[in-house]
Formats: structure tokens, sequence, C-alpha cells
């Protein structure tokens, strides 16, 4: 079977099968209890009143498997060369998650193991290779942020593992650790905040000069998660890597959605990482009920 054919059918039954038991939304029914739904205003900050232990309660109801970042498959074409069967590519990503006790953990953490898997595809080209395969596993320590009985937002500390997997001098690889803190303004907006610093494989010294060493992105959802937009802000040596993305779901009872991203800077992949890209991307993304974590 080809590894196209392959990869079509695997993404269909998944989008199937999460159809079928699209996760819930607990929070989003608690927000309907707690504010009146037709005058929700977006630029207002507003918590979710929760009791601490409620709060627990919720992330011990979360399977103890399931999607970590957003899963998705899109293709596109370059904004800054010519368009062409080598330039036009396809990229997807496949995120999941393990907790690793089937408890809360002491300072009312939960402890998991993390991969996630970015793919460029070089799908139009004469035999369709894959240009780079970033694999990115790794040790997540998460912690919701309570504030007098309202849910302020989460903070997590990992560390993580990222390389491409080839041998020479295409070998890519580092060792890091990270901060990250995600604020809740309200039921629409949230603020991401992140840092990382590490270790850098011999092959690709300047890393950091080309991914930095952190980034802002801040992510909007409409109250019933019909749309979607994220801005993410990466600054580094060489230049302000971007990245933005949008998201439209057609079924409110489904997990899918249409999808557009657009990345402009280095570092998108680790392969290429010191290559200045500007690429858009459309297709299919089904997301977890952690939105919005990069």
């Amino acid at each position: 079977m080809k590894p196209g054919k392959f990869i079509f059918i695997v993404l269909s039954v998944f989008a199937v099968y999460t159809s079928i038991i699209a996760q819930t939304d607990d929070a989003k029914k608690r927000w309907e209890a707690q504010i009146d739904t037709n005058r929700v205003n977006p630029l207002k900050p507003e918590y979710l009143q929760l009791d601490k232990d409620i709060v627990l309660e919720q992330f011990n109801k979360q399977p103890n498997f399931g999607m970590y970042k957003d899963n998705y498959f899109i293709t596109g074409i370059p904004t800054n060369k010519a368009i062409t069967h080598q330039t036009a590519d396809a990229k997807f990503q496949i995120s999941i998650r393990q907790r690793l006790f089937n408890t809360i953990m002491p300072f009312n953490t939960q402890l998991m193991l993390i991969y996630t898997q970015k793919s460029f595809w070089d799908i139009y080209d004469e035999s369709s290779p894959f240009a780079d395969n970033n694999y990115n596993p790794g040790l997540l320590l998460i912690k919701p942020i309570m504030d007098k009985n309202r849910l302020k937002g989460m903070a997590t500390l990992s560390f993580e593992h990222e390389s491409n997997g080839k041998d020479s001098l295409d070998s890519r690889s580092w060792n890091y650790f990270t901060l990250s803190g995600v604020y809740f303004y309200n039921a629409s907006f949230s603020v991401q905040a992140k840092v990382w610093y590490g270790w850098l494989d011999g092959e690709n010294p300047g890393l950091f000069d080309y991914r930095g060493y952190g980034l802002l992105a801040l992510n909007y959802r409409s109250f019933n998660d019909k749309f979607g937009a994220s801005l993410v802000m990466n600054p580094c040596k060489k230049a302000l890597n971007t990245q933005l993305e949008l998201t439209f779901r057609p079924n409110k009872n489904a997990n899918q959605y249409f999808f557009l991203q657009w990345y402009q800077g280095y570092g998108e992949s680790l392969l290429e990482y010191d290559r200045y890209t500007s690429m858009v991307r459309v297709g299919i993304c089904m997301r977890p009920p952690m939105r919005n974590l990069y």
C-alpha cells in the first residue's frame, strides 16, 4: 500500500472515530450556568467560578490517554517563492499524551508522558518523499492555577527531546526544559507564555539563533467554539517567527475543524531550521480539551 493511501485511511478512520466520541466540554456547561451567554462581552475579564476540589475532579475525569496538542493534516503553497511540485507540500501533526498516575499528585499536579510528531511531506513531488520528520517525546507536569475559587490558568513544566531521526550531516536533535503558563482572560481569550533552554546537537549549534528561547501565543475562540484564531510569536536573533491559525467547526457535535495555518520565519522544521520559509496551508484539524497549547 502506498504511504499516501495508508495515511488517508488512518486519518479517515480517526475522523469518524472522533466524530462519534467528540470530547464533551464540561467547562462550557459551567460557563453557561455562570453567565448570561446572550450578553457575553469578549473584552471583559471573567473567570470561571469553581471550587478547587471541582477543578481537580475535572482533571481526574479526563481520559488517561488522549490528544495533547492539535492533530491536523494540511497542505499548501509558499508565499515567498514560485509554486512548483517541489515547493508545495503537506504537513501533519500527531500529538498524544498519557497520564502516568491515575490520581492527583502532590501540589495538585498531574504527570504525563507526551509525544508530538510533526512531518513535512513533499506529496506533489515525484515519489512523494518525506522532507523531514520531527519526533518530540517528553515528560510534562501540569498544574491548574486557582485564586479564590477562580480558575485563572494552567502552569506546565516539561523535559523534552526533539530530533529528526537522520544521521550524519542531516542529523538534528536537542534536549531541553520548558516552563509555560496559560492565562484564561475569559471564556473566549487566553494567553500563553513559554520559555525553553537546553543542550544542542553538534549539527545544529545555531538553533537558538533561529528558534529563540520562547514564544507568546494569543488565542481566541467563540463561546460556541465554532470559530477560533491563534497568533504565535517566537522572537529570535534572526527574525520574529510568526504563526497564524484559523479554525472553523461546521458541526457542533463533532471534533473536526477546517484549519488554516500560515507560518513565516525560521525553524519550522529541524532539518532546515536556518532557512526562511513562508507557507500557507489548509486542511482538517482535531482539537484536545486543553486547547491552544504550543
